[in-house]
């Protein structure tokens, strides 16, 4: 499933330390602004220790996680929506992602330049929103001006677009994202044909120093940009970028020695990935055979036949049912056939909603 995050963040607060930790993809990193140009886009395996321990009961050829796309974004600032910096640029990369990591500095180091000139979360957060907000204010008065004239002919379409419009127009005017506002099912559809910044999703990251890592209650930037978060119904992850970058060198025993010792229960990567699963609604099901074990992503909602289709078109075209057991049912019986013995797996049809952790085997015909 081709979804995908964009990490952004004015320059210099260590979005792309985090981007090349997390993805070991190797974007320029560098104390000035513009260090990263073009959007470098890194694939990551999703953990989920759920996998590994279906490998172990099924003992296949092979196993195959999921895996995630994170976007690194070139740093945004004042001015981006009028063209400053690569500005317009940066805002088309943001358009073609799903979601948005914000990255956030709340340190302060005499040694990494500031863009600002000094470290200050919320006054960064609120630069990059208003640019985002300017850009989309921009979309929707375009469109509006070819919609009135439509509107005041009565036309049915016309009119509804026009008043989604106003009050997009409304909300922006008082420097408010898009998905601020409370909106029906059908204005939600018109809205999406407008491809806004600021209806997507976000996560804020907030990138500490190493000692604030297991203290970031004492940590005033964090809890800022967490009362920040709070009032429009955002998440905050605290990160260190840092750090991240050590953790990235790792691999296994290794890796989880070097977190023990830091008294760090999960890396930045594991959380990162959690928190934007939640923020797409996204779920994992696994199929689980001799040839392999695999992890597959889908939206949490998602029907049997069109959580086939992820797997290949031809399952979806020629679905005839799915066998379908729960992650749990299926380790406590210890494999499939004790757990079909204990009645634990179910044929499902067109119509079952595919649930996370979900062990499916799909029968088709075409």
């Amino acid at each position: 499933m081709a979804l995908t995050t964009g990490i952004v963040g004015l320059p210099n607060v260590g979005k792309s330390t985090l981007f090349n930790a997390i993805t070991q993809a190797g974007a320029e990193s560098a104390n000035y602004p513009f260090c990263t140009i073009d959007p470098n886009v890194g694939i990551v395996e999703v953990p989920d220790q759920r996998l590994q321990t279906l490998t172990e009961l099924v003992n296949p050829k092979k196993t195959v996680p999921t895996a995630f796309e994170f976007t690194d974004i070139a740093g945004i600032v004042e001015g981006a929506s009028k063209g400053e910096g690569l500005g317009n640029k940066f805002l088309s990369h943001i358009r073609q992602v799903d979601a948005i990591s914000h990255v956030v500095r709340c340190f302060n180091d005499g040694d990494i330049t500031h863009v600002s000139g000094s470290v200050d979360p919320i006054r960064d957060i609120e630069v990059i929103n208003l640019e985002l907000i300017l850009a989309d204010l921009e979309t929707v008065e375009k469109r509006s001006a070819k919609v009135a004239k439509m509107a005041k002919s009565k036309d049915k379409d016309a009119v509804a677009e026009y008043d989604v419009l106003q009050k997009l127009i409304a909300v922006f005017e008082e420097e408010k994202p898009a998905r601020s506002l409370d909106l029906s099912d059908e204005e939600k559809k018109i809205v999406h044909g407008f491809q806004l910044l600021t209806m997507k999703p976000v996560l804020y990251v907030a990138n500490v120093s190493e000692e604030d890592l297991l203290s970031e209650e004492d940590n005033q930037y964090v809890q800022a940009v967490k009362e920040y978060a709070a009032k429009e119904g955002s998440e905050v992850i605290t990160v260190c970028a840092k750090i991240e970058s050590e953790i990235a060198e790792l691999e296994g025993e290794e890796k989880q020695e070097f977190l023990d010792e830091l008294g760090i229960e999960e890396s930045g990567l594991d959380q990162l990935i959690k928190a934007a699963y939640t923020l797409l609604g996204l779920e994992t099901y696994f199929t689980a055979g001799e040839q392999e074990v695999r992890a597959w992503t889908i939206k949490s909602g998602t029907k049997a036949p069109q959580a086939a289709g992820v797997i290949h078109s031809d399952f979806e075209r020629g679905f005839i049912r799915a066998e379908v057991v729960s992650y749990e049912d299926l380790v406590t019986a210890g494999s499939m056939n004790a757990a079909k013995e204990a009645g634990n797996v179910r044929l499902e049809g067109k119509d079952y909603v595919v649930q996370d952790g979900d062990v499916v085997h799909f029968r088709f015909n075409v």
